[in-house]
């Protein structure tokens, strides 16, 4: 049973740009849910006809003593009656469904209400690279598996790819991989091969450029920028990762320079540096460096030629930078769409933050650097703006650096880190970001445990406290076609909220119509299925959204039947259970309860 409303756009339809805004968002007061016919509602005429019948191939299938099916681990299925034999997968099979494992089973487990709406992503490093450890994070809820371009060699992370794909593959998960440029602001060098040092008080540290082909002196760090002594002056105040370390120059001697440490902390190889002077940020030469070096554009190849599917570009300071990346990309990736997440870290970043998020595919608000470029009591507020400038484009946003950094020691987080992450959800982020609790600290299941739990605990509380935002978004289609679009998802939101609908079932075949869902942010879980395995990764980095792949066409009638067959046969869903649908195809929204 279903009220249908569809759209579809004349090719002169002049008369139509002037329509009053009222008349897509009426709410619509008259849905009865008993079986009647399916309406379609065009801009030239309106006609009523009964709905049709599923098609041949689904409804053969579906009263058939046994029914082909697709298992979690990818692997085929034979049902009958209440027993399940396993059998061959077949690669061609149209009527197939996957769908992550875990969300699958926390759906039968616990129902629509129980899925976590922020998605987690997790730093891979020593700690975390094994086959076995990435599926420990996998089931753990790890949505995206980060690979920073700053450690490690291109070997090393091509065998991360690897073993994340074959994971995907082997066990029904699909998880994205984001890889994360090193950029070219100045850092410090690999420490001589050893994982970290520490800076005591009062130790004095030489920070050189000079390049040792032997063993480096004791407390001698390697500086990546050649004009690091010239520009540095006694007096400075010298900041490693953001502030973790900091260390005041008291002398200069040819490409030496002496500095005492005044903050003791850990230093990790290829951290980032920064220098003040007078209570303000050094960055002329800064300025002056490109934010995509000669060794990120052999990154990007190696990530273009590995499939990955973002790629996050450090330090950016325009949109000029984003637009020729992705020209790049476009030109190189061999058809295969990468998503460019901009990395919000410097003054730069945010004085020219609007046209950067419109120019990239999404944000990530990383505040270690950040609030090594800004007043750390200026962080909390920029990355709120961050956030709702992000939601208002329609960019997915990720909030990065320090989220549970105790937790790279110590089992458990401190109560501050807790009610930071607890913000970062409240804020309505799409995203939260493990670096080194997962990539090097000792406990990153715990880290990852922690984040998830507190997401689901703040989501619970938003949607029992009915705190339905009530700040419409700003409007960003740009052709009438998009503004349809947008409006449909809106509504479907609107009313996703009103009526109490158990979940919002998009199909799309490039993912936008899902965002814009996701953008709306509704009580209900958000089934968004696409017939690509690319754009099924690439959605599970946004708000809501639960990726399926499945094979549909333009008829939205037996697209349903077929989808509410595949998810009942898998106990995702039960007769009765209420949804709304809406397609990008058709541009069509749809209220019914499952058959």
């Amino acid at each position: 049973m279903s009220q249908s409303i569809q759209f579809s756009t004349p090719s002169r339809t002049p008369h139509l740009l002037n329509l009053p805004h009222s008349q897509f968002n009426r709410p619509l007061s008259s849905i009865a849910f008993r079986r009647f016919p399916l309406t379609t509602i065009k801009y030239t005429s309106i006609r009523a006809s009964s709905s049709p019948s599923p098609s041949p191939d689904l409804d053969s299938s579906s009263s058939s003593s046994s029914q082909v099916l697709l298992s979690p681990n990818g692997t085929g299925a034979v049902k009958s009656d209440e027993r399940s034999v396993a059998v061959t997968a077949v690669t061609t099979d149209t009527a197939g469904i996957e769908v992550d494992t875990v969300t699958e089973a926390e759906l039968k487990e616990n129902g629509f209400r129980s899925t976590r709406r922020t998605k987690l992503i997790c730093t891979i490093g020593p700690a975390t690279c094994g086959f076995e450890q990435l599926e420990a994070l996998a089931v753990g809820g790890m949505n995206v598996a980060r690979l920073n371009m700053c450690h490690g060699t291109r070997d090393w992370h091509r065998g991360v790819i690897r073993s994340v794909r074959r994971l995907n593959e082997e066990k029904g998960f699909a998880v994205a991989i984001m890889m994360d440029t090193e950029g070219s602001e100045i850092h410090m060098g690999d420490l001589g091969g050893e994982s970290s040092a520490k800076a005591e008080d009062g130790e004095i540290w030489t920070f050189t450029v000079r390049a040792f082909d032997s063993s480096r002196p004791e407390r001698t760090i390697s500086v990546s920028y050649d004009g690091f002594a010239e520009d540095v002056r006694v007096g400075d105040e010298l900041l490693v990762d953001g502030g973790m370390v900091r260390f005041e120059v008291i002398e200069k001697i040819g490409p030496d320079v002496k500095c005492l440490c005044t903050d003791p902390g850990l230093l990790l190889p290829r951290a980032n540096l920064t220098f003040w002077r007078d209570g303000s940020l050094v960055r002329e030469r800064n300025a002056m460096l490109p934010t995509i070096s000669s060794k990120d554009w052999l990154d990007i190849d190696f990530g273009i030629a590995e499939g990955v599917d973002f790629i996050a570009v450090s330090f950016v300071k325009s949109a000029e930078v984003i637009n020729h990346l992705k020209s790049y990309l476009a030109a190189r990736s061999r058809g295969g769409e990468i998503g460019v997440i901009a990395k919000i870290e410097s003054i730069d970043s945010l004085t020219n933050l609007e046209e950067i998020i419109l120019a990239s595919d999404g944000a990530m608000v990383a505040r270690g650097d950040l609030g090594a470029q800004i007043p750390l009591e200026q962080v909390p507020a920029a990355q709120q703006r961050i956030v709702q400038v992000c939601r208002g484009l329609n960019k997915p946003v990720i909030v990065a650096s320090q989220l549970l950094e105790s937790m790279i020691e110590y089992p458990t987080p401190t109560r501050a880190e807790v009610a930071d992450v607890s913000e970062a959800v409240r804020q309505r982020s799409d995203a939260l970001m493990l670096s080194g609790e997962s990539a090097m600290g000792q406990f990153p299941d715990k880290a990852l445990t922690v984040l998830r739990t507190v997401s689901l605990r703040i989501e619970r509380w938003w949607r029992e406290e009915k705190r339905h935002e009530s700040v419409p978004l700003q409007a960003i289609g740009s052709t009438f076609s998009d503004k349809i679009s947008e409006e449909i998802c809106n509504s479907a939101a609107k009313m996703a909220n009103n009526l109490g609908v158990d979940a919002v079932f998009v199909y799309t075949t490039s993912g936008h119509m899902a965002s814009l869902v996701s953008r709306c942010r509704p009580d209900c879980p958000i089934f968004a299925f696409t017939t690509t395995t690319s754009v099924r990764r690439r959605l599970n980095l946004q708000w809501g959204l639960i990726p399926f792949r499945l094979s549909f066409s333009d008829d939205m009638e037996s697209n349903l039947n077929k989808t509410f067959s595949l998810l009942k046969s898998r106990g995702m869903i039960k007769s009765g259970d209420l949804v709304i649908a809406v397609s990008d195809m058709l541009q069509s929204i749809q209220v019914m309860n499952v058959p």
